[in-house]
C-alpha cells in the first residue's frame, strides 16, 4: 500500500463560455481566480483555476472553458459531485446566496446542500466541523461562511469493486458504507481526503462535455514521492504517462478500471512562481512553449 497521497490535489472541469464560469466561482461562489493560463494542448482554450488564497492542494476548481462546447451527458464513468467544506452554521447563508439553484440530503449523517455550476455541472456543501483551512474572503463571501477547500469528490461506477482496490492500494482507508455509496478517506492528507463511490449498476455511461469533470488529481508533496507512487502503478500493470510539467505542479496521468481519468500532481511549486502572492490570477500566463503565440492569444482569448 502507497503513503505519498496527501488527498485531493484539484479537480478539473469542462465549461462552454469562460466568462460565465469566472462570475459563478469568482463572484458567486467567492473563490479567488489563482490563475489565468491557457490548455497545453489547446492554448486558444483558457485554463482557470479556482482557490483559497494561494491555491493551496485540496482547494482548487480548474477548468477548460471549451468556447459553445456541447453539454455532457451524466452517467458512469466520471466523477459526479464535487463537494466543498464549509464552517459550521454557515449553511443557513449558503442557502440563500444560491437560492432557487439548491436541493438538499444527508449522506453519512452530514447534511448537503447540492447545487449546479452554469454548466449542469454538480456540487455540494458540506459543514466540516475542525476544518483550519483559511478561505479567500476577497470576493464578498466573509471569513465566516468561506468555502474552505474541497471535502470530497463522488465517483459513479457501474462496479465499484476495482475502484476499491485501487484506492485501498493509493492508502484509502473504507469507512463506512451508506446504501450503494462507500466512503474511503486518507489520513494526514490536505483536508480534501475523502472519496465516495457511487455504484449504479444499471446506469449509461457518461458522456464527456461542458459540465463534466475531465480528471481528478491527487497531492503528493513532491517529485521524488510522485516517481515511487509512478514506478508502483506501472509495477500493478497501470499504464502511467511520463511526468509533465504543467508549470505549477508536475503531473502524471492514468486511467482507472471505473473509466475515471486521475492525475498525480506535486504540491510543488505553486502559483506564486510566476506572480506575487498579492496578484495571483490577474495576468495572462501562458506556457513558455506558447509565449510566441501571445499576440493572437490576447486577441482571441474571451475578455474574463
Amino acid at each position: 500500500m502507497l503513503n505519498q497521497i496527501k488527498g485531493l490535489h484539484h479537480v478539473t472541469s469542462i465549461a462552454a463560455d469562460a466568462a460565465q464560469n469566472n462570475r459563478f466561482f469568482t463572484n458567486t461562489l467567492g473563490l479567488r481566480r489563482v490563475k489565468k493560463t491557457v490548455n497545453f494542448d489547446a492554448p486558444d482554450v483558457y485554463h482557470l483555476y479556482y482557490g483559497d488564497e494561494t491555491g493551496a492542494p485540496g482547494s482548487v476548481m480548474t477548468y477548460f472553458p471549451f468556447p459553445n462546447a456541447a453539454r455532457g451527458t451524466a452517467g458512469v464513468g466520471e466523477v459526479g459531485t464535487t463537494t466543498f467544506s464549509i464552517p459550521e452554521g454557515a449553511l443557513p447563508y449558503w442557502r440563500d446566496r444560491l437560492a432557487g439553484n439548491v436541493a438538499e440530503d444527508t449522506r453519512f449523517g452530514q447534511q448537503r446542500l447540492l447545487f449546479t455550476a452554469p454548466d449542469g455541472d454538480q456540487f455540494a456543501l458540506v459543514e466540516q466541523l475542525g476544518d483550519a483551512r483559511a478561505p479567500w474572503a476577497g470576493n464578498g463571501v466573509s471569513a465566516d461562511e468561506g468555502i474552505r477547500g474541497f471535502h470530497s469528490a463522488t465517483m459513479r461506477l457501474q462496479d465499484g469493486g476495482a475502484m476499491a482496490e485501487l484506492l485501498g492500494f493509493m492508502g484509502y482507508e473504507t469507512l463506512e458504507t451508506e446504501g450503494n455509496v462507500t466512503r474511503f478517506a486518507v489520513a494526514d492528507g490536505t483536508g480534501a481526503n475523502i472519496i465516495d463511490v457511487e455504484t449504479l449498476p444499471d446506469a449509461q455511461r457518461a458522456q464527456q462535455g461542458a459540465g463534466s469533470v475531465h480528471h481528478i488529481a491527487f497531492a503528493v508533496e513532491n517529485r521524488q514521492a510522485q516517481l515511487e507512487i509512478r514506478q508502483a502503478l506501472l509495477d500493478t500493470g497501470y499504464q502511467v504517462t511520463p511526468v509533465i510539467d504543467r508549470d505549477y505542479f508536475w503531473a502524471i496521468y492514468f486511467r482507472t478500471p471505473g473509466g475515471v481519468l486521475f492525475e498525480v500532481a506535486t504540491n510543488e511549486p505553486g502559483f506564486d512562481r510566476d506572480e506575487a502572492p498579492a496578484h495571483l490570477g490577474e495576468a495572462l500566463k501562458l506556457p513558455t512553449r506558447h509565449e510566441h503565440l501571445r499576440p493572437v492569444l490576447e486577441q482571441k482569448l474571451q475578455k474574463i
